[in-house]
Protein backbone atom coordinates (compact mmCIF):
# COMPACT_ATOMS: atom_id res chain seq x y z
CA UNK A 1 0.00 0.00 0.00
CA UNK A 2 1.33 3.43 -0.89
CA UNK A 3 2.62 5.19 2.21
CA UNK A 4 1.17 8.62 2.75
CA UNK A 5 2.50 11.66 4.57
CA UNK A 6 1.50 13.05 7.95
CA UNK A 7 -1.57 15.23 7.69
CA UNK A 8 -3.50 17.56 9.90
CA UNK A 9 -5.64 19.18 7.23
CA UNK A 10 -9.16 17.90 6.88
CA UNK A 11 -10.52 17.55 3.38
CA UNK A 12 -14.17 16.81 3.96
CA UNK A 13 -15.35 14.89 0.95
CA UNK A 14 -18.69 13.19 1.40
CA UNK A 15 -18.49 9.72 -0.13
CA UNK A 16 -21.42 7.42 0.61
CA UNK A 17 -22.05 9.43 3.74
CA UNK A 18 -18.47 9.41 5.12
CA UNK A 19 -16.51 12.61 5.65
CA UNK A 20 -13.02 11.41 4.74
CA UNK A 21 -9.76 12.79 6.08
CA UNK A 22 -7.22 13.49 3.39
CA UNK A 23 -3.74 12.26 4.37
CA UNK A 24 -2.01 13.90 1.44
CA UNK A 25 -0.93 17.28 2.80
CA UNK A 26 1.78 17.81 5.37
CA UNK A 27 2.04 20.64 7.87
CA UNK A 28 5.06 21.68 9.85
CA UNK A 29 5.43 20.19 13.30
CA UNK A 30 5.03 23.69 14.73
CA UNK A 31 1.51 23.89 13.34
CA UNK A 32 0.83 20.22 14.04
CA UNK A 33 1.33 20.68 17.75
CA UNK A 34 -1.59 23.09 17.91
CA UNK A 35 -4.01 20.18 17.48
CA UNK A 36 -5.87 19.56 20.73
CA UNK A 37 -5.94 16.15 22.37
CA UNK A 38 -9.64 15.87 21.57
CA UNK A 39 -9.11 16.74 17.91
CA UNK A 40 -6.25 14.26 17.65
CA UNK A 41 -8.37 11.46 19.10
CA UNK A 42 -11.14 12.25 16.64
CA UNK A 43 -8.72 12.34 13.73
CA UNK A 44 -7.26 8.95 14.62
CA UNK A 45 -10.67 7.33 15.13
CA UNK A 46 -12.06 8.76 11.90
CA UNK A 47 -9.10 7.88 9.71
CA UNK A 48 -8.91 4.36 11.17
CA UNK A 49 -12.62 3.91 10.49
CA UNK A 50 -11.88 4.23 6.76
CA UNK A 51 -10.54 0.66 6.95
CA UNK A 52 -14.04 -0.61 7.71
CA UNK A 53 -15.83 1.81 5.39
CA UNK A 54 -13.77 2.54 2.29
CA UNK A 55 -12.06 -0.87 2.38
CA UNK A 56 -15.08 -2.99 3.31
CA UNK A 57 -15.77 -5.89 0.97
CA UNK A 58 -18.06 -4.51 -1.78
CA UNK A 59 -20.44 -7.48 -1.83
CA UNK A 60 -20.75 -8.51 1.81
CA UNK A 61 -19.84 -5.26 3.53
CA UNK A 62 -17.72 -7.32 5.93
CA UNK A 63 -14.23 -6.38 7.03
CA UNK A 64 -11.36 -7.73 4.99
CA UNK A 65 -8.83 -9.73 6.98
CA UNK A 66 -5.96 -7.41 6.05
CA UNK A 67 -5.08 -4.67 3.60
CA UNK A 68 -2.38 -6.63 1.79
CA UNK A 69 -2.69 -9.96 0.02
CA UNK A 70 -0.51 -12.27 2.07
CA UNK A 71 -0.26 -15.94 3.05
CA UNK A 72 -2.19 -16.80 -0.15
CA UNK A 73 -5.38 -15.31 1.30
CA UNK A 74 -6.52 -13.72 -1.94
CA UNK A 75 -8.75 -10.68 -2.28
CA UNK A 76 -12.02 -12.21 -1.09
CA UNK A 77 -11.10 -13.12 2.49
CA UNK A 78 -13.27 -11.43 5.10
CA UNK A 79 -12.93 -11.95 8.82
CA UNK A 80 -15.69 -12.83 11.26
CA UNK A 81 -14.20 -11.35 14.42
CA UNK A 82 -12.79 -8.30 12.65
CA UNK A 83 -16.24 -7.63 11.22
CA UNK A 84 -17.66 -7.58 14.75
CA UNK A 85 -15.09 -4.94 15.64
CA UNK A 86 -15.94 -3.05 12.45
CA UNK A 87 -19.66 -3.06 13.30
CA UNK A 88 -18.82 -1.45 16.64
CA UNK A 89 -16.66 1.10 14.82
CA UNK A 90 -19.58 1.87 12.50
CA UNK A 91 -21.77 2.62 15.52
CA UNK A 92 -19.10 5.09 16.69
CA UNK A 93 -19.06 6.72 13.25
CA UNK A 94 -22.83 7.10 13.26
CA UNK A 95 -22.94 8.41 16.82
CA UNK A 96 -20.26 11.02 16.10
CA UNK A 97 -21.90 12.07 12.84
CA UNK A 98 -19.21 10.96 10.42
CA UNK A 99 -21.83 8.97 8.56
CA UNK A 100 -25.60 9.21 8.64
CA UNK A 101 -27.40 6.91 11.06
CA UNK A 102 -29.54 5.46 8.27
CA UNK A 103 -26.44 4.87 6.15
CA UNK A 104 -24.79 3.01 9.02
CA UNK A 105 -27.90 0.90 9.66
CA UNK A 106 -28.14 -0.05 5.98
CA UNK A 107 -24.49 -1.05 5.92
CA UNK A 108 -24.82 -3.34 8.94
CA UNK A 109 -28.08 -4.73 7.52
CA UNK A 110 -26.14 -5.59 4.35
CA UNK A 111 -23.68 -7.55 6.50
CA UNK A 112 -26.50 -9.29 8.38
CA UNK A 113 -28.27 -10.31 5.17
CA UNK A 114 -25.01 -11.71 3.84
CA UNK A 115 -24.35 -13.66 7.05
CA UNK A 116 -27.83 -15.19 7.00
CA UNK A 117 -26.94 -16.90 3.70
CA UNK A 118 -23.29 -17.63 4.50
CA UNK A 119 -21.87 -20.93 5.72
CA UNK A 120 -22.35 -21.58 9.42
CA UNK A 121 -22.15 -24.67 11.58
CA UNK A 122 -24.65 -25.12 14.41
CA UNK A 123 -25.18 -21.38 14.08
CA UNK A 124 -21.47 -20.57 14.36
CA UNK A 125 -19.44 -18.94 11.60
CA UNK A 126 -15.93 -19.86 10.44
CA UNK A 127 -12.93 -17.62 11.04
CA UNK A 128 -12.83 -16.59 7.36
CA UNK A 129 -15.50 -16.35 4.70
CA UNK A 130 -15.36 -15.61 1.00
CA UNK A 131 -16.79 -12.10 0.94
CA UNK A 132 -18.50 -12.66 -2.39
CA UNK A 133 -19.89 -16.19 -2.08
CA UNK A 134 -20.27 -16.64 1.69
CA UNK A 135 -18.38 -19.94 1.52
CA UNK A 136 -15.91 -20.99 4.20
CA UNK A 137 -12.26 -20.28 3.54
CA UNK A 138 -10.22 -22.65 5.73
CA UNK A 139 -8.05 -20.96 8.35
CA UNK A 140 -5.85 -24.03 8.33
CA UNK A 141 -6.12 -27.53 6.87
CA UNK A 142 -8.45 -28.87 9.56
CA UNK A 143 -9.87 -25.52 10.68
CA UNK A 144 -12.55 -25.44 7.99
CA UNK A 145 -15.69 -25.11 10.08
CA UNK A 146 -17.03 -23.28 13.12
CA UNK A 147 -14.87 -20.84 15.09
CA UNK A 148 -16.62 -20.07 18.37
CA UNK A 149 -14.22 -17.34 19.49
CA UNK A 150 -14.39 -15.34 16.25
CA UNK A 151 -18.17 -15.72 16.25
CA UNK A 152 -18.26 -14.33 19.80
CA UNK A 153 -16.39 -11.22 18.66
CA UNK A 154 -18.87 -10.87 15.81
CA UNK A 155 -21.87 -11.05 18.11
CA UNK A 156 -20.32 -8.68 20.61
CA UNK A 157 -20.64 -6.17 17.78
CA UNK A 158 -24.03 -7.31 16.46
CA UNK A 159 -25.64 -7.13 19.90
CA UNK A 160 -24.34 -3.57 20.30
CA UNK A 161 -25.90 -2.77 16.91
CA UNK A 162 -29.22 -4.29 17.99
CA UNK A 163 -29.23 -2.05 21.05
CA UNK A 164 -28.13 1.10 19.21
CA UNK A 165 -30.45 0.90 16.20
CA UNK A 166 -33.68 0.93 18.19
CA UNK A 167 -35.88 3.12 15.98
CA UNK A 168 -39.11 1.95 14.36
CA UNK A 169 -37.91 2.55 10.81
CA UNK A 170 -38.12 -0.46 8.44
CA UNK A 171 -34.33 -0.64 8.11
CA UNK A 172 -33.66 -0.65 11.84
CA UNK A 173 -36.46 -3.11 12.58
CA UNK A 174 -35.18 -5.45 9.87
CA UNK A 175 -31.68 -5.19 11.28
CA UNK A 176 -32.79 -6.06 14.80
CA UNK A 177 -34.84 -9.00 13.55
CA UNK A 178 -31.97 -10.48 11.60
CA UNK A 179 -29.56 -10.13 14.49
CA UNK A 180 -32.11 -11.85 16.75
CA UNK A 181 -32.49 -14.77 14.31
CA UNK A 182 -28.76 -15.36 14.13
CA UNK A 183 -28.20 -14.84 17.86
CA UNK A 184 -30.87 -17.38 18.78
CA UNK A 185 -29.53 -19.94 16.31
CA UNK A 186 -26.12 -20.29 17.99
CA UNK A 187 -25.87 -23.72 19.58
CA UNK A 188 -23.48 -22.84 22.37
CA UNK A 189 -24.06 -26.16 24.12
CA UNK A 190 -22.96 -28.11 21.02
CA UNK A 191 -19.46 -26.82 21.66
CA UNK A 192 -19.21 -28.65 24.97
CA UNK A 193 -18.45 -31.72 22.85
CA UNK A 194 -21.28 -33.83 24.20
CA UNK A 195 -21.63 -32.29 27.63
CA UNK A 196 -18.10 -31.68 28.91
CA UNK A 197 -17.60 -28.81 31.36
CA UNK A 198 -15.63 -26.69 28.90
CA UNK A 199 -16.19 -24.98 25.55
CA UNK A 200 -14.28 -26.07 22.46
CA UNK A 201 -12.99 -23.47 20.00
CA UNK A 202 -13.58 -25.39 16.73
CA UNK A 203 -15.83 -27.90 15.06
CA UNK A 204 -15.81 -28.98 11.42
CA UNK A 205 -18.27 -31.02 9.36
CA UNK A 206 -15.26 -32.58 7.64
CA UNK A 207 -12.96 -33.04 10.62
CA UNK A 208 -15.27 -33.07 13.62
CA UNK A 209 -13.44 -32.18 16.84
CA UNK A 210 -10.00 -32.92 15.37
CA UNK A 211 -8.68 -29.46 16.28
CA UNK A 212 -9.28 -30.53 19.92
CA UNK A 213 -8.92 -27.09 21.49
CA UNK A 214 -10.76 -26.77 24.81
CA UNK A 215 -10.69 -23.08 25.79
CA UNK A 216 -9.38 -22.53 29.30
CA UNK A 217 -8.44 -19.17 30.80
CA UNK A 218 -6.98 -16.76 31.19
CA UNK A 219 -6.78 -15.16 27.75
CA UNK A 220 -8.84 -13.19 25.22
CA UNK A 221 -11.82 -15.59 25.25
CA UNK A 222 -13.78 -14.47 28.33
CA UNK A 223 -16.47 -12.93 26.10
CA UNK A 224 -17.20 -16.37 24.62
CA UNK A 225 -18.12 -17.80 28.02
CA UNK A 226 -20.28 -14.79 28.87
CA UNK A 227 -22.20 -15.07 25.59
CA UNK A 228 -22.53 -18.85 25.92
CA UNK A 229 -24.07 -18.45 29.36
CA UNK A 230 -26.32 -15.69 27.99
CA UNK A 231 -27.72 -17.76 25.13
CA UNK A 232 -31.47 -18.19 25.37
CA UNK A 233 -32.15 -21.32 23.30
CA UNK A 234 -28.88 -23.25 23.62
CA UNK A 235 -27.02 -21.89 26.67
CA UNK A 236 -24.32 -23.58 28.71
CA UNK A 237 -24.40 -24.09 32.45
CA UNK A 238 -22.32 -22.12 34.93
CA UNK A 239 -20.22 -25.22 35.58
CA UNK A 240 -18.75 -24.87 32.08
CA UNK A 241 -17.30 -21.53 33.19
CA UNK A 242 -16.15 -22.56 36.64
CA UNK A 243 -14.83 -26.04 35.78
CA UNK A 244 -13.61 -25.27 32.27
CA UNK A 245 -12.54 -21.67 31.79
CA UNK A 246 -11.42 -21.11 35.39
CA UNK A 247 -9.52 -24.38 35.74
CA UNK A 248 -6.04 -24.33 34.27
CA UNK A 249 -2.50 -24.02 35.52
CA UNK A 250 -2.26 -20.49 34.08
CA UNK A 251 -5.61 -19.05 35.21
CA UNK A 252 -4.79 -17.53 38.58
CA UNK A 253 -1.57 -15.62 39.15
CA UNK A 254 -1.47 -13.17 42.08
CA UNK A 255 2.18 -12.18 41.60
CA UNK A 256 3.54 -8.64 41.36
CA UNK A 257 5.40 -7.34 38.32
CA UNK A 258 6.93 -3.86 38.32
CA UNK A 259 4.91 -3.20 41.48
CA UNK A 260 1.54 -4.15 39.98
CA UNK A 261 -0.45 -7.13 41.14
CA UNK A 262 -1.66 -9.41 38.37
CA UNK A 263 -4.70 -11.41 39.50
CA UNK A 264 -5.01 -13.71 36.47
CA UNK A 265 -3.06 -15.10 33.56
CA UNK A 266 0.49 -15.69 32.44
CA UNK A 267 3.42 -13.96 34.11
CA UNK A 268 3.69 -10.36 32.87
CA UNK A 269 0.15 -10.64 31.48
CA UNK A 270 0.73 -11.90 27.97
CA UNK A 271 -0.08 -9.78 24.88
CA UNK A 272 -2.32 -6.78 25.50
CA UNK A 273 -5.20 -8.04 23.37
CA UNK A 274 -6.10 -10.22 26.38
CA UNK A 275 -7.36 -7.04 28.09
CA UNK A 276 -8.99 -5.59 24.99
CA UNK A 277 -10.87 -7.98 22.68
CA UNK A 278 -13.38 -9.26 25.26
CA UNK A 279 -13.77 -5.79 26.72
CA UNK A 280 -14.79 -3.87 23.61
CA UNK A 281 -18.33 -4.42 24.82
CA UNK A 282 -17.97 -6.02 28.23
CA UNK A 283 -17.53 -3.10 30.65
CA UNK A 284 -14.69 -3.86 33.08
CA UNK A 285 -15.45 -0.91 35.36
CA UNK A 286 -16.50 -2.51 38.63
CA UNK A 287 -16.87 -5.91 36.97
CA UNK A 288 -16.00 -8.63 39.47
CA UNK A 289 -16.47 -12.32 40.06
CA UNK A 290 -15.00 -14.73 42.56
CA UNK A 291 -11.74 -14.80 40.63
CA UNK A 292 -10.86 -11.18 39.92
CA UNK A 293 -11.70 -7.51 39.73
CA UNK A 294 -11.48 -7.07 35.95
CA UNK A 295 -10.69 -3.36 36.06
CA UNK A 296 -7.71 -4.14 38.28
CA UNK A 297 -6.80 -7.06 36.02
CA UNK A 298 -6.87 -5.04 32.81
CA UNK A 299 -5.33 -1.85 34.13
CA UNK A 300 -2.47 -3.66 35.85
CA UNK A 301 -1.88 -5.86 32.81
CA UNK A 302 -1.50 -2.68 30.77
CA UNK A 303 0.78 -1.00 33.32
CA UNK A 304 3.01 -4.09 33.46
CA UNK A 305 3.29 -4.05 29.65
CA UNK A 306 4.04 -0.31 29.73
CA UNK A 307 6.59 -0.62 32.55
CA UNK A 308 8.38 -3.42 30.75
CA UNK A 309 8.70 -1.28 27.61
CA UNK A 310 10.00 1.67 29.64
CA UNK A 311 12.59 -0.50 31.42
CA UNK A 312 13.48 -2.04 28.03
CA UNK A 313 15.66 -4.88 29.35
CA UNK A 314 16.66 -5.99 25.85
CA UNK A 315 17.65 -2.43 24.83
CA UNK A 316 15.55 -2.24 21.68
CA UNK A 317 15.66 1.02 19.77
CA UNK A 318 12.79 3.41 20.37
CA UNK A 319 11.27 1.83 23.50
CA UNK A 320 10.30 4.22 26.29
CA UNK A 321 7.47 6.08 28.00
CA UNK A 322 6.35 7.47 24.62
CA UNK A 323 6.77 4.26 22.64
CA UNK A 324 5.31 1.12 24.10
CA UNK A 325 2.75 -1.60 23.48
CA UNK A 326 3.30 -5.34 22.93
CA UNK A 327 0.54 -7.46 21.43
CA UNK A 328 -0.12 -9.76 18.47
CA UNK A 329 0.63 -8.23 15.06
CA UNK A 330 2.62 -8.44 11.89
CA UNK A 331 6.35 -8.19 12.41
CA UNK A 332 9.50 -8.07 10.27
CA UNK A 333 9.60 -11.85 9.84
CA UNK A 334 5.92 -12.79 9.79
CA UNK A 335 3.32 -12.61 12.55
CA UNK A 336 3.78 -13.04 16.29
CA UNK A 337 2.04 -12.51 19.63
CA UNK A 338 4.38 -10.02 21.30
CA UNK A 339 4.56 -9.70 25.08
CA UNK A 340 7.20 -9.05 27.75
CA UNK A 341 8.10 -12.75 27.60
CA UNK A 342 8.13 -12.79 23.78
CA UNK A 343 9.71 -9.51 22.77
CA UNK A 344 11.72 -9.01 19.59
CA UNK A 345 11.58 -5.22 19.32
CA UNK A 346 8.22 -4.82 17.55
CA UNK A 347 5.80 -2.16 18.79
CA UNK A 348 2.14 -2.43 17.74
CA UNK A 349 0.17 0.87 17.88
CA UNK A 350 -3.14 -0.82 18.71
CA UNK A 351 -1.66 -2.12 21.97
CA UNK A 352 -1.24 1.32 23.53
CA UNK A 353 -4.13 3.02 21.71
CA UNK A 354 -6.73 0.40 22.61
CA UNK A 355 -5.59 0.79 26.23
CA UNK A 356 -6.76 4.43 26.52
CA UNK A 357 -9.45 3.58 29.06
CA UNK A 358 -6.91 1.92 31.35
CA UNK A 359 -3.89 4.21 30.93
CA UNK A 360 -5.03 7.52 29.38
CA UNK A 361 -1.88 9.49 30.20
CA UNK A 362 0.53 6.85 28.93
CA UNK A 363 -1.62 6.12 25.87
CA UNK A 364 -1.82 9.80 24.93
CA UNK A 365 1.97 10.12 25.10
CA UNK A 366 2.27 7.12 22.80
CA UNK A 367 -0.35 8.50 20.41
CA UNK A 368 1.45 11.84 20.08
CA UNK A 369 4.78 10.12 19.50
CA UNK A 370 3.32 7.76 16.90
CA UNK A 371 1.62 10.63 15.10
CA UNK A 372 3.97 13.60 15.38
CA UNK A 373 7.36 11.86 15.50
CA UNK A 374 6.80 8.68 13.47
CA UNK A 375 3.85 9.72 11.33
CA UNK A 376 5.74 9.93 8.07
CA UNK A 377 6.62 6.24 8.53
CA UNK A 378 3.53 4.71 10.15
CA UNK A 379 0.52 6.94 9.33
CA UNK A 380 -1.51 6.30 6.19
CA UNK A 381 -4.91 5.92 4.58
CA UNK A 382 -6.37 3.77 7.37
CA UNK A 383 -4.63 5.32 10.36
CA UNK A 384 -1.55 3.73 11.87
CA UNK A 385 0.00 0.74 10.13
CA UNK A 386 -0.02 -2.53 12.01
CA UNK A 387 3.41 -2.44 13.64
CA UNK A 388 7.01 -1.27 13.43
CA UNK A 389 10.45 -2.31 14.65
CA UNK A 390 12.99 0.51 14.82
CA UNK A 391 15.83 -1.85 15.71
CA UNK A 392 15.30 -3.58 12.36
CA UNK A 393 14.33 -0.33 10.57
CA UNK A 394 11.10 -2.12 9.63
CA UNK A 395 7.73 -0.40 9.26
CA UNK A 396 4.68 -2.38 8.22
CA UNK A 397 2.67 -1.38 5.18
CA UNK A 398 -0.25 -3.55 6.27
CA UNK A 399 -3.40 -2.91 8.29
CA UNK A 400 -5.35 -5.72 10.03
CA UNK A 401 -9.03 -5.56 10.89
CA UNK A 402 -8.58 -7.15 14.28
CA UNK A 403 -6.02 -4.48 15.22
CA UNK A 404 -7.64 -1.40 13.64
CA UNK A 405 -11.06 -2.02 15.20
CA UNK A 406 -10.04 -1.89 18.88
CA UNK A 407 -8.34 1.47 18.33
CA UNK A 408 -11.65 3.09 17.37
CA UNK A 409 -13.80 1.23 19.87
CA UNK A 410 -11.62 1.50 22.96
CA UNK A 411 -10.82 5.17 22.36
CA UNK A 412 -14.58 5.68 22.20
CA UNK A 413 -15.12 3.74 25.41
CA UNK A 414 -12.53 6.03 27.01
CA UNK A 415 -14.27 9.12 25.65
CA UNK A 416 -17.94 8.24 26.15
CA UNK A 417 -18.34 4.61 27.24
CA UNK A 418 -20.67 4.17 24.24
CA UNK A 419 -20.04 0.51 23.39
CA UNK A 420 -19.81 -0.51 27.02
CA UNK A 421 -23.21 1.06 27.70
CA UNK A 422 -24.79 -0.61 24.68
CA UNK A 423 -23.48 -4.09 25.35
CA UNK A 424 -24.24 -4.01 29.06
CA UNK A 425 -27.80 -2.88 28.28
CA UNK A 426 -28.54 -6.27 26.68
CA UNK A 427 -30.88 -8.19 29.01
CA UNK A 428 -29.32 -11.49 27.94
CA UNK A 429 -25.85 -10.28 28.93
CA UNK A 430 -27.12 -9.23 32.34
CA UNK A 431 -28.62 -12.69 32.80
CA UNK A 432 -25.49 -14.44 31.60
CA UNK A 433 -23.23 -12.46 33.92
CA UNK A 434 -25.50 -13.11 36.90
CA UNK A 435 -25.55 -16.80 36.04
CA UNK A 436 -21.75 -16.93 36.16
CA UNK A 437 -21.57 -15.02 39.45
CA UNK A 438 -20.47 -11.61 38.18
CA UNK A 439 -21.39 -8.30 39.69
CA UNK A 440 -21.18 -4.89 38.02
CA UNK A 441 -22.68 -1.43 38.57
CA UNK A 442 -23.77 -1.60 34.91
CA UNK A 443 -25.94 -4.65 35.53
CA UNK A 444 -29.64 -4.11 36.14
CA UNK A 445 -30.81 -5.37 39.52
Amino acid sequence: MKRTCLSLIYSFVIITGFAQVSPEKKLSEKNSNHLSDTALLTLVQKQTFAYFWDFAHPVSGMARERSNVAYDYGNEVVTTGGTGFGIMATIVAADRGWILRDTAAKHILKIANFLLKANSYHGVFPHWLNGESGKTIPFSRKDDGADLVETSYLFQGLLCARQYFNANSPVEKDLRNRIEWMWNDIEWNWFTKGGEDVLYWHWSPNNGWAMNFPVRGYNECLIMYVLAAAGERYPVSSSVYHRGWAQSNFFTNGKNFYGYKQPLGFDYGGPLFFSQYSFLGLDPRGLKDQYADYWEQNKNHTLINYSYSVSNPKKFKGYGENCWGLTASDTYNGYDAHSPTNDHGTITPTAALAAFAYTPEQSMKALKHFYYDLGDKIWGNYGFVDAFNESKNWYAKSYLAIDQGPIIVMIENYRSGLLWKLFMSCPEINNGLKKLGFESPAMKK
